[in-house]
């Protein structure tokens, strides 16, 4: 027990370490994403940190097992240099001892990246493609800075020269919105109203802006006339009562729904999802021997090494996901000679690491 507390802890600790830094260098790169979004009026600031944290999961899926392939390879490393893995050897540590040793971790990390690959993940994307698709179609006085044109997607700028104190009305407000008539002819809306508000149909639930004292241009491109309305209260409706996205794409796509459905995308999801806590078990296989350097050599001996080996082994899973989807790779094979094939690595240059000797 001493020794499996020490070794788990050693590992545990690297991977930590490693999965902080990656974790904080790819938070930051998104959050810098969001932040200039928001600067240009495209969501608003007061939502940034509930996008960060339902991302985080998708984040957690990828960098947990490398952190861990890595944390084994660190920590490993650094106990061949200091000799003591040649001690454990002396004293009856057999080297399939410490892979078991290692699957210990192992199990702990794969579970949660199977928590996270299959619940939250697509959970938090649905989230947050919901929240962007709000603020993409919906006009809402959070996302208005006075004094600037902002595009809210769809087809629709908005200016406001000003905000009340209270930022409950709109002072000298222009809308531009592209439109198609009945018969499918495009047209551009203008609408010019000195003040504007929100306010919710009580009986149906359906958000609107409420424009006082305006006009209304409707003007077709190409043409020399337009169309001009008067208006003394013009209601626009912004959103419908219980009007919620739905997207079709798998990735959003609850575990138990990819199971039900039969399409090749879905399947490619579904089996991504599923060999994500697998390949946390193969990547251990594959780090032990790969952790074993020479005294001389240096723990960072071999880490380009593992990281190509790694990146190969994502990479060729993403093509499978893409080739699944498309229908070019068959879905009954699916991503399983992957992950069949770098199992094999695994075992092999395991057993070299053992004929060679484990103390080196």
């Amino acid at each position: 027990m001493i020794i499996f507390r020490y070794l788990t802890r050693e590992i545990l600790q690297t991977m930590a370490a490693v999965a902080g830094v990656l974790l904080l260098v790819i938070m930051g790169s998104r959050f810098i994403r969001y932040f200039s979004n928001a600067a240009e009026g495209e969501i608003p600031l007061d939502i940034l940190g509930t996008l960060m944290l339902f991302h985080l999961p998708g984040f957690l899926e990828l960098i947990l097992p490398l952190a861990f392939f890595l944390g084994i390879l660190l920590a490993y490393g650094q106990l061949y240099l200091n000799s003591e893995i040649t001690v454990l050897v002396a004293c009856g540590t057999s080297p399939n001892r410490l892979l078991q040793v290692s699957l210990v971790p192992a199990t702990v990390v794969a579970v949660l990246v199977g928590l996270c690959s299959l619940w939250l993940t697509p959970a938090g994307a649905l989230h947050n493609e919901v929240m962007l698709e709000e603020q993409r179609s919906q006009l809402d006085f959070s996302a208005l800075t006075p004094g600037r044109f902002q595009d809210f997607g769809g087809g629709r700028i908005a200016y406001t020269e000003a905000l009340t104190d209270d930022q409950s009305r709109m002072q000298e407000v222009f809308i531009s919105e592209r439109q198609r008539r009945t018969d499918g002819t495009p047209s551009t809306v203008v609408t010019r109203a000195a003040a504007g508000y929100q306010t919710v149909d009580p009986e149906t639930g359906s958000r609107f802006l409420v424009l006082d004292d305006g006009e209304r241009y409707s003007v077709d491109p190409g043409r020399a006339q337009a169309e001009r309305l008067e208006f003394g209260t013009y209601a626009v409706r912004l959103s419908r009562a219980g009007e919620r996205l739905d997207p079709g794409d798998p990735e959003f796509a609850t575990t138990p729904a990819l199971l039900d459905a039969d399409d090749p995308a879905a399947r490619a999801q579904w089996q991504w999802r599923l060999g994500l806590p697998v390949m946390v078990f193969i990547l251990t296989l594959l780090a032990m021997p790969l952790s074993r350097v020479n005294p001389r050599q240096g723990r960072f001996a071999k880490l380009l090494p593992a990281i190509f080996l790694y990146v190969a082994y994502l990479s060729l899973l993403l093509a499978a996901l893409d080739g699944i989807a498309r229908g070019g790779w068959p879905a009954w094979l699916g991503m399983w000679p992957i992950h069949v094939a770098f199992l094999a690595i695994g075992l092999a240059m395991t057993l070299r690491a053992q004929r060679k000797g484990m103390s080196g």
